[in-house]
């Protein structure tokens, strides 16, 4: 048996309520979280689907203060600064973040620009500097969090907003505390179910990437495996059935799982697969769709070079071969069944945000792209792997 290497892991994650009708407790959790008047922070779609907005403004109750429906995919800092007004125009002290990962990003930028006295010119000044939103000391905002989406960005203290700058361009500002994660998470599988389709699969993808990766990232552990490779599991086992009732349950719980361990104030625990979909993303592709493109050809690409915790996943999968590389082969097969049954694209060629020339300039982003550093020892590709692997992708 090999010896197991020393380790540590310090968890920042809030409170997790998971089951079916947990939005009811919402008021509850403000409450706990230090908060009296919460103002629900979502985008336009998610703010006029009533079957979701209900039972959010119900379990809030006498503790609901209103609505700010103004976040979009490109979690513009403008749409923070409105967030902040409508907190104060609300009396606000508490946010509930409903939906996917912008509207939990917005979320948290908001925290950090409300606690201060700053104005825009300020912080889009520093951000310019640095890339980064700077985050004051002080008291925050209370945040819980209800996603309602499977891309497991949600168990997290980053994220990012733009800055709009028509003389330099936009400025993408960073941002990463573990006093920026959300006191308190609610995972109730039925407001899943009043997300389209559409929506849905495209980030189980992205959801279910956290669990293939954790495993094989340089900074994984004992602690991290148990609980990212119990989820991939039960999510290689529920997306192919979903958007059955008792299919969400076990994609809902899958995805808490496989996020868990990313909750850390350690070292990041993203890693290859995520270098990938953040180089397509400056093409404007959305990750899920991104990731369920690329991982098959990715783990290809790592289990070319490293083991790459082949077994373990493959065990995770219910898969195995009969040598290393028919395990590894095994394994980007079922990755492949699972995204398929999701009838999520398969090529490059089939996303039009993506021209074929433009591959060399995305190899080079994700090249530098930190997360790419966090896979396994042994694993360095180079430019022209990495752009082999897209061209394969193509």
């Amino acid at each position: 048996m090999d010896p197991i290497e020393p380790f540590e892991y310090d968890n920042a994650a809030g409170r997790i309520a998971f089951g079916c009708g947990t939005a009811a407790d919402l008021g509850y959790l403000v409450r706990e979280a230090g908060g009296e008047r919460a103002l629900v922070v979502c985008g336009e779609h998610v703010g006029a689907n009533r079957e979701l907005m209900d039972p959010i403004e119900d379990g809030l109750g006498e503790r609901y203060a209103g609505t700010f429906d103004g976040t979009t995919p490109d979690k513009s800092a403008a749409g923070a600064f409105d967030g902040v007004a409508a907190m104060d125009e609300h009396d606000a002290d508490a946010l509930v973040a409903v939906g996917g990962g912008s509207s939990i990003d917005l979320a948290r930028a908001m925290r950090a620009i409300g606690a201060g006295e700053r104005d825009a010119d300020e912080l889009r000044e520093h951000a310019a500097e640095t890339g980064r939103l700077s985050i004051p000391d002080g008291d925050l905002a209370s945040l819980v969090a209800v996603p309602t989406t499977l891309a497991g960005a949600d168990l997290s203290a980053g994220g990012s907003v733009t800055f709009d700058d028509e003389e330099d361009g936009d400025i993408v500002a960073g941002f990463s505390d573990p006093r920026l994660m959300p006191d308190a998470l609610v995972y109730d599988p039925e407001l899943f179910e009043t997300t389209p389709e559409g929506v849905l699969f495209g980030s189980a993808m992205n959801g279910f990437d956290k669990g293939l990766e954790l495993p094989y990232a340089r900074h994984a552990s004992p602690l991290t495996d148990a609980t990212a490779l119990r989820g991939l599991g039960l999510m290689a086992e529920a997306l192919p059935d979903l958007p059955a009732s008792d299919a969400m349950d076990a994609a809902v719980a899958g995805v808490v799982l496989v996020q868990y361990g990313q909750g850390n104030r350690g070292p990041g625990l993203l890693s290859v697969i995520h270098a990938f979909g953040h180089g397509l993303r400056e093409e404007g592709v959305q990750q899920g769709i991104a990731h369920a493109v690329l991982a098959p050809p990715v783990l290809e690409l790592l289990f070319s070079a490293v083991d790459g915790r082949r077994d373990a996943l493959a065990d995770a999968l219910g898969v195995d071969g009969e040598d290393d590389d028919a395990t590894a082969a095994a394994v980007v097969e079922r990755v492949a069944e699972v995204r398929d049954s999701m009838d999520l694209p398969t090529e490059l060629r089939d996303l039009d945000a993506v021209e074929r020339d433009a591959l060399p300039g995305v190899a080079e982003y994700i090249y530098d792209d930190a997360t790419l550093d966090n896979g396994p020892e042994g694993f360095d590709p180079s430019v022209e792997d990495i752009e082999e692997t897209l061209e394969d992708a193509w």
